[in-house]
């Protein structure tokens, strides 16, 4: 009997599930840079009391407060649950929140020599306040973003290409989460790209600005559909045909080896250089529970299985199941290899079971 198959996109792709096996397997091998955006994602969750006398707004008795990585330091936390060694490069305030960050990260034994505290700098939080009633799930109620309103100093960007230079010494991949708050710029990555002993793989997930990285070296980009209807300022909608050509359009202009487009419950499209296009259909239920930080663990799943050895369908089969797996989770998650490795094993066997070969 062959090895099992993931069921053939429309545009004919298969993945060898045997294949994707091996390459989570080579996870734990992998030293990834990351230079990106942290953020504070905090929760504050409540039992709504009554509705207020003053407005007409809900009352919240205060339960718990949970801060997690978000942003950029969710793919970084997302990296070391797939099993790599992870370098990040980044800069928090000297706040709460940036101590917070840093003092997560020593707890798990992940290197935080590239993380730079700088004063007068805000730590970029989003609050979000979850309400419910007694025995119910609560549902997000309003979200309060915070974030610096003075632009990152020079000395700040020096700093970066400094440590970001020394993350990579020595060999590994890059990885690049631009949330849009400062730190990343195109520069300081055809800097650190240029500088590279080797060729390294370098993944880009940028919020607003994937054009701008032109020229930087990117070996792949994961922008959404919705970035990239922002980007040619077109609407997609179900038009497979506009979807293709604004994918090929960025593909050209960026000179990237690959674009994944995530589409939500549609799954994802690949677009190489002179190959079809393959269309992956979602992983999972279609109902997603939380999108929080999704597009953090397909770009992290993607990056690793890259530097892996993946050719760009494999990436994106692997990491189309990791982002499966992270929106049937509530709030800011990640998934672990375990998981991973757990739900490509059980692909294989229904597929076994099922007769495919």
């Amino acid at each position: 009997m062959s090895a099992a198959r993931i069921p053939r996109s429309p545009a004919g792709a298969a993945a060898d599930l045997a294949r994707l096996t091996e390459i989570v397997e080579q996870f734990r091998h992998q030293t990834i840079a990351l230079l990106g955006d942290f953020v504070a994602d905090e929760f504050q969750r409540g039992d709504i009391a009554r509705v207020s006398r003053e407005a007409p707004v809900l009352i919240l008795r205060h339960r718990e407060t949970q801060l997690l990585p978000g942003g950029g330091a969710n793919a970084a936390n997302n990296l070391a649950d797939l099993g790599a060694r992870v370098r990040p490069v980044s800069i928090v305030g000297n706040d709460a929140a940036g101590r917070a960050l840093v003092e997560y990260f020593r707890r798990r034994h992940i290197k935080t020599s590239g993380i730079i505290s700088l004063r007068g700098w805000t730590t970029p939080v989003k609050t979000r306040f979850l309400a419910g009633w007694a025995h119910t799930v609560p549902q997000q109620v309003l979200r309060v973003d915070r974030q610096s309103s003075v632009p990152l100093p020079s000395a700040a960007h020096g700093l970066l290409k400094q440590k970001l230079r020394a993350a990579m010494r020595g060999g590994g991949h890059l990885l690049v989460s631009d949330y849009g708050f400062g730190v990343v710029t195109p520069k300081l990555v055809r800097e650190a790209t240029a500088h590279a002993r080797r060729k390294p793989v370098v993944t880009l997930d940028s919020r607003f600005a994937l054009h701008g990285f032109r020229g930087a070296a990117i070996t792949a980009a994961t922008p959404n559909e919705a970035e990239l209807e922002a980007l040619h300022h077109t609407s997609i909608g179900l038009d497979p045909k506009t979807l293709e050509r604004c994918a090929r359009k960025t593909l050209d202009q960026m000179r990237l080896r690959a674009l994944v487009v995530t589409r939500g419950k549609d799954g994802m499209a690949v677009f190489e250089r002179g190959k079809p296009a393959v269309f992956i259909p979602v992983f999972g239920n279609e109902q997603a529970i939380d999108v929080t930080g999704a597009g953090d663990t397909v770009i992290a799943a993607l990056t690793l299985a890259l530097a892996a050895g993946a050719n760009f369908v494999e990436a994106a089969h692997i990491a189309n199941i990791a982002g499966g797996i992270v929106v049937m989770k509530r709030g800011t998650a990640t998934v672990t290899g375990e998981e991973l490795l757990g739900a490509i094993r059980r692909e294989a066997t229904g597929a076994d079971a099922s007769g495919s070969h």
